[in-house]
């Protein structure tokens, strides 16, 4: 499509990308397992990765083997891209998902806090099988932050990040605000099938 390429890459050639373009503007706490950029010739103009779920347990809502499910955590492209970049982005990337990784349920999520129905997963053959609640999230300096961002410690005592939010919310500079939850997308690998 339009002599784009597809490549695997490492979590740090695509982060800056995934900051500027992606909605949450944010890969912090995000397991980056499989790291995939599109290209227009020399130019980076799409960022995608795939990880382990980010919720404890949270496998277990689609397979009984943790190894069989991984998230898709992060996509975008730049705004310009023709119709159907991203469909096409995702399709070479589950394929060489499908290579590199022995497991069977890519899972991904809509959100609806941003206006998000899935419609991009619908054109890629994912299948909507769900929905999920609303979370609670910080906001602070203009990026959101997951709950769990102010409990993450090291040896024993809080990150100083962690401390950095937890004083934020103490003094107002940080605020708790609930979501609207989130549309659950499942694709099964072909070839990775039960």
């Amino acid at each position: 499509m339009y002599g784009f390429m597809v490549k695997k890459v490492d979590r740090s050639d695509i982060r800056a990308f995934i900051e500027k373009h992606h909605y949450s503007k944010s890969i912090n706490g995000c397991i980056a397992d499989y790291c995939y950029a599109l290209y227009n010739g020399d130019e980076m103009i799409g960022a995608m990765f795939f990880g382990r779920m980010a919720m404890a347990n949270q496998w277990k809502r689609f397979s009984d083997k943790e190894n069989e499910v991984i998230e898709l955590r992060r996509l975008c492209c730049i705004d310009d891209t023709p119709k159907n970049t991203e469909s096409f982005f995702i399709g070479k990337s589950l394929k060489l998902l499908r290579k590199e990784w022995g497991g069977k349920i890519v899972v991904s999520y809509a959100d609806k806090e941003y206006g998000h129905e899935g419609t991009i997963y619908k054109a890629s053959n994912f299948k909507m099988v769900g929905e999920i609640k609303g979370a609670k999230v910080i906001l602070y300096k203009g990026k959101k932050y997951h709950d769990k961002t102010i409990r993450t410690t090291y040896k024993g005592k809080l990150k100083p990040f962690a401390l950095e939010i937890k004083n934020a919310l103490l003094s107002g500079e940080a605020i708790y605000k609930k979501t609207q939850g989130k549309y659950t997308y499942v694709y099964f690998l072909k070839g990775n099938q039960k």
